[in-house]
């Protein structure tokens, strides 16, 4: 009788262990959280394309760090935990695979998008960029940080405008940020990319910085060699490509590569 009640305990003791770590494991699968670095520009396409991913995915938790792309890189630099890192401009993220950092397996050109000029909705006397010199102040990124701001200035410089504009300028830490400047009429005319001009009521885009007076612009998404999720960032990686996730993209107003 005592070795039955011994066996009896030691089978409802496996079982209790069983189930224990079946526990632990669904805990952990929910706990799974990616850190993903973007470029502010991408915002409202990733929150989008985040309800999406999670509810297929329950045990993934997306983390998004948005901001400046010279920003995010300089972090990612300087060690901080992130999974993917999604810029704004090749240069950033170049820099990030001259250190080693990211997987080069699992990194692509994904998207592209236009530079602006935006003022507020019923501000009349701008039509093209070169209007951009009818503003008293000009908001647009800080040029080390900002690829958008980079871009503006590499436009301005083109069209024979920077010296003319650069004491009226007033720099910010991202796109988003430009916006808010124009739509508070805290600056006359902002340069922000296309889509982000597309989430405002409140400006309009007065016209469209000619393509041969700035680089390509181009936004490149890679996971990172250090990751702690590899195939979970692996995994989202790749559902950034797909059609789905492109449409929403297109829909914002980006344009696929």
């Amino acid at each position: 009788m005592r070795k039955l009640i011994s066996m009896l305990v030691f089978v409802l003791l496996l079982v209790a262990t069983g189930c224990s770590h079946a526990a632990g494991t669904a805990e952990t699968k929910q706990e799974t959280e990616l850190t993903i670095s973007a470029a502010a520009s991408l915002q409202d396409s990733l929150e989008e394309i985040k309800q999406l991913y999670e509810s297929r995915h329950p045990e993934i938790k997306l983390q998004f760090n948005f901001g400046g792309s010279g920003s995010l890189q300089q972090q990612i630099s300087k060690g901080a935990p992130v999974d993917l890192f999604f810029a704004a401009a090749a240069d950033k993220f170049n820099k990030l695979k001259d250190e080693g950092m990211i997987d080069e397996t699992h990194a692509a050109d994904l998207l592209g998008n236009d530079l602006v000029l935006v003022v507020l909705k019923d501000e009349k006397g701008f039509t093209e960029m070169a209007d951009v010199q009818g503003a008293d102040t000009l908001a647009m990124g800080t040029v080390e940080t900002v690829p958008a701001g980079a871009y503006a200035k590499e436009t301005l410089t083109n069209m024979q405008l920077w010296k003319t504009m650069e004491p009226h300028i007033v720099y910010t830490k991202d796109v988003r940020q430009v916006l808010q400047y124009v739509e508070t009429g805290n600056a006359d005319a902002g340069m922000v990319y296309k889509t982000d001009a597309l989430t405002s009521s409140k400006v309009k885009i007065a016209a469209i910085a000619p393509s041969d007076t700035h680089e390509s612009i181009v936004y490149p998404v890679g996971v990172l060699k250090d990751s702690t999720h590899k195939e979970a960032a692996v995994a989202f990686y790749d559902f950034l490509q797909t059609e789905e996730a492109l449409q929403v993209f297109e829909d914002d107003g980006f344009t696929i590569n």
